[in-house]
């Protein structure tokens, strides 16, 4: 196993960063574009969980330009996701210098599973967590005799809000097969800091979630469950147990 090819300086560092940045932006701002004429379609199926469940719910609009803020809140949204693979391969260019050579073939692998596990964030959010979501804030409106009239505006930041949550914390299994290979993480330590990680979870999800006990709690439960999936990619995918286990 040789040495990464060679020890950028801090400088050419952040030149190469900027570079991925500008380039992912590129993407996502292409990918965008492209969305906006699919702004109205978009639109109808972000908000199809809350037809379903709020039937009688009225969107306004408080402002002369919201419906069109509102399609480019949208095609930003959908160009994020889109663009998502280049995204994750512009990511992978920045980290393979530091990476040894027989790393750096496992750029496909890299692009293929981060993409896939935001997209199954992004799909769990929408098919499970609003379902639920929608449900539990619909009785509430009952409970007190009050029908809802919801402005268009701040029903896309609380769904672009989890939805982005949800495509990123799904993330982590990646990150931690990553941090398992460089020896940063192993599934020993996970398991000694379990206590303080269902803590932070629930306090994370306090803060990435509007302020409602029960998306804070639809947050904190997928993360417990993907804690213990890290703890098992971080036991399975243990530079020492992979190279006991190795054909000499």
């Amino acid at each position: 196993m040789k040495e990464p090819e060679s020890t950028m300086p801090f400088l050419q560092h952040l030149a190469e960063l900027s570079s991925c940045l500008k380039k992912s932006l590129i993407g996502i701002f292409v990918c965008s574009l492209a969305s906006f004429a699919w702004s109205k379609i978009l639109f109808d199926f972000l908000t199809a969980p809350l037809f379903e469940h709020f039937e009688k719910v009225e969107l306004i609009g408080t402002g002369p330009a919201e419906a069109f803020i509102v399609k480019l809140k949208v095609a930003l949204v959908s160009g994020l996701i889109v663009s998502s693979p280049y995204s994750f391969f512009q990511i992978w260019k920045f980290v393979a210098p530091g990476l040894y050579k027989n790393e750096k073939r496992y750029a496909l692998p890299f692009v293929f599973g981060s993409t896939l596990c935001f997209l199954i964030g992004v799909s769990f959010c929408y098919f499970v967590i609003f379902p639920y979501a929608f449900q539990f804030f619909l009785a509430e409106y009952q409970s007190i005799g009050i029908a809802p009239t919801i402005r268009i505006g701040e029903y896309l930041s609380f769904c672009v809000k989890l939805v982005l949550v949800f495509g990123l914390v799904f993330e982590l299994p990646i990150l931690s097969l990553f941090l398992t290979r460089m020896g940063v993480l192993s599934h020993r330590w996970l398991i000694d800091k379990g206590r303080y990680a269902v803590v932070v979870i629930f306090v994370l999800g306090a803060m990435l979630t509007p302020p409602d006990v029960v998306t804070q709690v639809l947050l904190a439960v997928p993360l417990i469950i993907l804690y213990a999936i890290c703890i098992g990619i971080a036991y399975v995918f243990d530079p020492k147990k992979v190279k006991a286990d190795s054909p000499a």
